[in-house]
């Protein structure tokens, strides 16, 4: 009986070691980026701010290698505003696209402040330079920008908008003028400083040339110039001229003539065609103008006659681009029968200059919200309907050839992640040295060696220790940091894939990670099955239901500064409009309900200044829930399917937080990635990587089962006091 009663008691302290007994068991049976608008808002009260007001620029502070001296750019700048008679200049970090991630011979605001970050807005006076940012690139803008900059760090308290505080500084000059470069601004931003700034008699007013690219005379990469390729009907599910029907559909029902597409991703998605014009996005830098009245679609690119008669570059194309759209080798349609799309020379000013024509013939023309200023000025006011255009609309709903492109893709991506990922641990723990660039260039190798792929979807953010509370950390040969075992490792990457886009993030710790860390995984881990789990209501934003993924991060005071999905595309951008899943409102309410078809991330996180960061991202797809127990009448539930196929990291897992639903969920994730990727195939070709994804995708279960979490040294201890109790 006493023996009895003493291995209980042995029992109930081991197992109160283990809290509850959650553990890992054998079984055998994964950059905001969500863009927002820098827009200006009312008028307010607002404190003196300087350079000096950064922690990194008072006298005596060490400069960091990664700073850009801008102080003769500034000046050459302010020599032209002063020559333009403006007393400030706006420059975006858009091109005349608004895209979100511009050719290199578009990165103005880079060039003239120094932040490389995709997300900012630089202003410019006399006497001052400012610079906003979101929470994304707060330590990259300290890192990065000089001190003749001040840093504006958007949603801080007491940070003015940008038309605050030009109002402000601009208080007492005569007749004070801001400038901005009509085609690089989009309407919405323009009307908007346009409204806010003629209140306190300041007045926008656009300037003939692009100042900064005036300034920029050394060292301006050369503008992009690649060749276009088809997409062949295999992977884009539905031809160009099907598409083109559905847009005059839309068209008819919104009872406009034309339409003007200005998105890049928008332009090649209805064309089925593909570029290389952008880094990371197979886009090319065009127009397209619809008109419907005469049945005429133009396409504006660079260089049109040769490119029309080029041979294809890609190897999976077969056609030349004007065989594939139908028109003669000149770009006309004369004498084509069936749609045929007219190419012309892609020239800012000859668009413009047709779009004042188009309008002329219309009784109304849409325009994107993304549309820039100057194209959209050339409408009259009476004759502009400024929407999300069915372009957008459509492509953000994937057809069914594009919903198993993506599958696919992402299946082939993540056996390139976890064969990496398995090489990795493997040499940091044998004290081979692999850094953050040598790491990120080891992964595009081996994404580089699957099917379809044409490159990364975006840079790698492969980021140690502090460098990973950088959200979009871009590592470098100024920033390089060893991976060891003694800090935690976030790795955001994603592949471009003929038939997909891929964008997936994990975060590791080689070695024993703090409890505090654990716990920061864990809720993010919470956060991120929480969300994908969720059922909804048909015809919900984004914005009502984010919160889901950062509850747990909120129940202890926690949270992260972005929003927590965005849209991507299927070979297209990685971040896709209009839907996404951010608290905030997206601007000029261009957002759109979540819809069956769409993709997005699914990716929460949590970052230390200074310590560490915590990302962990899938990509999911909305889709009509069919099985629930219960129908409501007349109801439509939408939840998600998770395509991507990367075990978590059971290293960062504290057990006893998760819910049993949450267990459950993850339980069936890695039994799908298992079955995925874990082939025999695979582990005959990869028996490392079948190991390392096999170690983790056991099943989590509130059974005690020791061998499956204590070395055996520490079994046969426990075996011997047993006995001797016994």
């Amino acid at each position: 009986m006493r023996r009895a009663f003493l291995f209980g008691i042995f029992v109930l302290e081991v197992t109160f070691l283990f809290t509850e007994g959650v553990q890992i068991l054998q079984d055998d049976a994964h950059h905001y980026r969500t863009k927002r608008s820098i827009s200006p808002s009312r008028r307010t009260e607002i404190r003196n701010m300087s350079p000096n007001d950064r922690p990194s620029c008072p006298p005596g502070q060490t400069v960091p290698p990664t700073r850009v001296n801008t102080t003769v750019r500034l000046a050459d700048l302010r020599r032209e505003m002063t020559n333009s008679g403006i007393h400030a200049y706006i420059i975006p970090s858009e091109d005349a696209h608004q895209s979100e991630y511009p050719s290199d011979y578009d990165l103005r605001r880079e060039f003239i402040s120094g932040l490389s970050g995709s997300y900012g807005l630089a202003v410019v006076t006399s006497t001052q330079a400012a610079l906003w940012t979101d929470g994304r690139y707060f330590l990259q803008a300290e890192n990065e920008l000089d001190c003749n900059w001040i840093l504006m760090k958007m949603g801080e308290t007491d940070v003015p908008s940008s038309t605050e505080w030009l109002i402000s500084v601009l208080a007492g000059i005569t007749n004070p003028k801001v400038g901005a470069y009509p085609f690089l601004i989009n309407s919405g931003s323009w009307l908007s400083y346009e409204k806010a700034l003629s209140k306190e008699n300041i007045f926008m007013t656009g300037t003939n040339e692009d100042l900064v690219g005036k300034i920029w005379t050394t060292g301006r990469p050369q503008e992009p110039d690649s060749p276009i390729n088809a997409l062949p009907l295999k992977f884009a599910g539905r031809s160009w001229q099907d598409k083109l029907a559905d847009m005059h559909k839309a068209m008819t029902e919104k009872e406009v003539d034309a339409m003007i597409v200005t998105g890049l991703d928008e332009t090649a998605w209805l064309l089925n065609l593909r570029g290389d014009d952008i880094a990371y996005n197979p886009f090319f830098l065009s127009y397209i103008i619809v008109e419907k009245k005469t049945n005429t679609t133009t396409l504006y690119i660079r260089n049109a006659t040769s490119k029309l008669t080029q041979n294809p570059t890609d190897t999976e194309t077969t056609q030349k681009l004007h065989e594939h759209l139908n028109t003669r080798e000149d770009g006309n349609c004369t004498g084509r029968t069936g749609a045929c799309v007219k190419v012309m020379e892609y020239q800012q000013n000859v668009v413009k200059n047709q779009v004042q024509s188009v309008a002329g013939n219309s009784e109304m023309v849409l325009v994107s919200f993304s549309c820039n200023y100057a194209l959209f000025s050339s409408i009259p006011e009476q004759k502009r309907l400024r929407e999300n255009t069915p372009v957008a609309l459509a492509k953000a709903k994937k057809n069914e050839m594009e919903r198993n492109g993506m599958r696919a893709s992402h299946k082939r991506d993540a056996e390139a992640l976890i064969t990496f990922m398995a090489e990795l641990e493997r040499k940091v723990k044998q004290n081979v040295e692999m850094t953050e660039v040598s790491a990120a260039l080891d992964l595009k190798k081996y994404r580089m060696e699957k099917l379809y792929n044409r490159g990364l979807s975006f840079p790698s953010i492969s980021a140690v220790g502090s460098n990973g509370a950088i959200i979009h950390y871009k590592p470098s040969n100024l920033t390089d940091r060893r991976i060891t075992t003694d800090e935690m490792y976030l790795l955001d990457s994603g592949g471009q894939y003929l038939d997909g886009t891929t964008d997936v993030t994990r975060t590791f710790h080689f070695g024993t990670p703090t409890d505090y860390q654990k716990e920061c995984y864990t809720r993010v881990l919470m956060g991120h099955v929480d969300l994908a789990m969720m059922k909804f209501l048909a015809g919900l934003y984004g914005r009502e239901i984010d919160a889901i993924a950062r509850r747990p991060l909120w129940e202890v005071g926690l949270q992260y500064r972005h929003g927590t999905g965005h849209g991507i595309g299927m070979f297209l951008s990685v971040h896709e409009g209009p839907g996404r899943i951010s608290l905030s409102h997206a601007p000029f309410d261009s957002d759109s309900p979540l819809d069956d078809g769409q993709f997005f991330s699914d990716e929460p996180g949590y970052y230390e200044d200074g310590q560490f960061g915590i990302r962990l991202e899938n990509i999911v797809m909305v889709k009509e829930e069919v099985d629930l127990k219960y129908k409501f009448p007349n109801t439509t539930f939408l939840g998600f399917e998770t395509v991507t196929l990367v075990p978590y990291e059971p290293n960062l897992i504290k057990y006893e937080l998760l819910s049993q639903a949450q267990m459950d969920w993850i339980n069936k994730y890695h039994e799908k990635v298992i079955e995925n990727i874990g082939t025999t195939e695979f582990q005959n070709r990869n028996p490392e990587a079948y190991r390392w994804l096999e170690s983790r995708t056991r099943k989590i279960t509130r059974t005690v089962n020791f061998s499956a979490v204590m070395s055996p040294s520490v079994l046969l201890i426990i075996v011997a006091i047993i006995s001797q109790i016994l």
